[in-house]
């Protein structure tokens, strides 16, 4: 049984299945990661996205960024813990109220303190952990942090997509190829291998992260592969966006360019003047019809 065949089988068990990218991605791994996500999800797979790093504001237009979570939550039930660090006598009671839908839980801390705030409490569903998880554009498996727990995880098939030269080659499943000119390409190929469909908005995001890692495919480095996966992805809905910086325009004033000269408006600009008296006096002229 080759890599892909294992990957099909592992889909089609109908277990919770997670895509992570690690906390150092940019457009192009978050664009793949989501790609492959919402391809699963269109397939009906039990599927859900996380990452340690929070979505960046650069990667806000891609499609379905506002389902990358900060954990694996699954569609199978399971607890949700909500963990607060504790020092001794600090919390002094715990209690919770019902408002408007919501469950509020209250920690009253000592002499009205509490040594931790927000960013320190960590949410945890207890729900199976996922039969296939996979790692798209992370070199190292501790980059996913608290994402991944080694012993939740033992029996979890890893697949480890990615194009960096130090992609330290974890996994059950190594999909990593250096030469590849973007994550979203090799994930893009993956998709169409397992026989998934592409739709638009799986297209869009694949596309985005191509153009974003190819420089609108005019990087050197840019793969027979990015054009090829690029066609089928425009073909399944996606456009072309241009990614580059476009550099300001000069505001419309006293210069014009042409070629490496430059021209100052004011100072070629004609003036109308009138013209002197005798232009307009007519004059008639005599001509000879003698012939020699």
């Amino acid at each position: 049984m080759n890599n892909l065949d294992k990957v099909i089988e592992a889909l089609n068990k109908g277990e919770p299945i997670a895509v992570a990218v690690g906390q150092n991605y940019g457009l192009d791994e978050i664009a793949a990661a989501l790609g492959l996500y919402l391809t699963l999800f269109d397939s009906g797979k039990d599927v859900s996205i996380a990452s340690p790093t929070s979505p960046l504001v650069e990667v806000s237009n891609l499609v379905g960024i506002d389902k990358v979570k900060g954990n694996f939550v699954n569609g199978k039930g399971g607890d949700l813990v909500v963990s607060f660090p504790y020092k001794n006598d600090e919390i002094d009671k715990v209690s919770y109220t019902l408002e408007e839908g919501f469950l509020n839980i209250i920690v009253k801390g000592k002499d009205e303190q509490l040594s931790f705030g927000e960013k320190d409490v960590i949410f945890k569903n207890t729900s199976k952990a996922p039969s296939l998880l996979f790692v798209v554009g992370t070199p190292r498996i501790s980059d996913l942090g608290r994402l991944f727990d080694a012993e939740a995880m033992k029996d979890t098939m890893v697949v480890n997509i990615d194009n960096k030269p130090d992609n330290q080659g974890y996994g059950d499943v190594v999909v990593v190829s250096p030469t590849a000119s973007s994550v979203s390409e090799q994930v893009g190929d993956l998709i169409l291998g397992l026989g998934l469909r592409l739709d638009p908005d799986s297209s869009q995001n694949l596309m985005s992260g191509i153009s974003y890692a190819t420089n609108d495919f005019a990087s050197d480095r840019t793969t027979p592969l990015a054009f090829e996966i690029a066609s089928i992805l425009m073909r399944n809905g996606a456009r072309r966006n241009r990614t580059h910086t476009v550099q300001e325009e000069r505001p419309v004033a006293e210069e014009r360019v042409v070629g490496e000269r430059t021209f100052d408006i004011k100072r070629v600009e004609r003036k109308v003047q009138n013209p002197p008296k005798e232009w307009l006096t007519p004059k008639i002229y005599k001509g000879s019809t003698n012939v020699e």
